[in-house]
């Protein structure tokens, strides 16, 4: 099974079972419309699947319960635990968008400057996110994931073309 990170439990919530989950996708709505995620323990990396009873936006987290486990007791041992899903349970996207899992490996390129180097990880700025170019040349650049900057993405072949200005580079 193909796993997607969608989400990590950072605490507990109440006394009845409740888990505060930061949620790593745009679409909030998105956990009220799963049945079910998967849950990997970090030191056997043993997967298991747990059904979801409720999961609703809060205060900018997803308040979730789990179907059979209603005491705190019960989720204490999930805490900094990491949610996924199938790939297969992935939502389409608009055009011109694109699943972090699909764009982190990508080699990052510019016509004036060339190979910039690998996008390894994408930060969430307000409303917003920037990629995080590093390579041997340039070091770490950040990109802001705009048009003006992204000119191209090309999932297939692991490429993305980009046009900088002045001051991006280090």
């Amino acid at each position: 099974m193909e796993k997607i990170l969608i989400g990590q439990i950072l605490n507990v919530h109440g006394i009845r079972g409740g888990l505060k989950v930061r949620h790593l996708t745009d679409d909030l709505e998105r956990f009220s419309e799963l049945d079910y995620v998967y849950i990997e323990d970090p030191k056997t990396k043993e997967v298991k699947r747990y059904e979801i009873q409720k999961a609703q936006g809060h205060k900018g987290f997803i308040l979730m319960y789990l179907k059979g486990y209603e005491n705190i007791n019960e989720v204490e041992y999930l805490k900094n635990r990491y949610l996924y899903i199938e790939k297969s349970q992935r939502k389409e996207l608009e055009e011109d968008t694109y699943f972090i899992q699909d764009l982190i490996g990508l080699v990052v390129e510019s016509d004036k400057e060339g190979r910039l180097g690998v996008l390894e990880d994408v930060i969430q700025a307000g409303s917003s996110e920037v990629y995080i170019i590093r390579g041997k040349e340039y070091g770490e650049v950040m990109i802001p994931a705009a048009k003006e900057f992204i000119k191209e993405v090309d999932i297939k072949n692991g490429k993305m073309k980009v046009e900088l200005i002045e001051g991006m580079l280090p």
